[in-house]
């Protein structure tokens, strides 16, 4: 084994091209999903256990800190949701070139903008 193989640890020295970025984002929103179902299920369970409790639930989306979280979990949602639909267009063998993959990105991530602000003007 060469020992005088370069080793690059440094995370802030690498750059991923555009695809890299967008996919990493993709996982990123798919872990947020993941610990966001937690809030949710007691989100919905707080709203089907009484009237009462109902009506503590809407009053606490009042609150800014929940309508970050709302949006912050709809956002995630939304952009999943936009890199999903690249994911299955590029299964049907369209944009896997890397030209195509560039394109797929630049269209993902502006319509993940696109979502995320009207998630944005949606919660607030």
């Amino acid at each position: 084994m060469n020992s005088n193989r370069p080793v690059n640890l440094d995370l802030t020295t690498i750059q991923l091209p555009l695809p890299g970025k967008a996919s990493i984002l993709h996982r990123i929103s798919g872990v947020i999903l993941f610990f966001a179902v937690a809030f949710m299920l007691a989100a919905l369970s707080m709203s089907l256990e009484s009237e009462a409790s109902f009506a503590e639930l809407k009053a606490a989306f009042d609150h800014g800190l929940v309508k970050f979280i709302a949006w912050g979990i709809v956002s995630a949602l939304g952009y999943h949701f936009v890199a999903g639909i690249k994911h299955l267009v590029m299964d049907m063998g369209i944009g896997e070139t890397k030209e195509g993959g560039r394109t797929g990105a630049i269209i993902t991530l502006a319509g993940g903008v696109i979502v995320i602000v009207l998630a944005g003007v949606w919660v607030w």
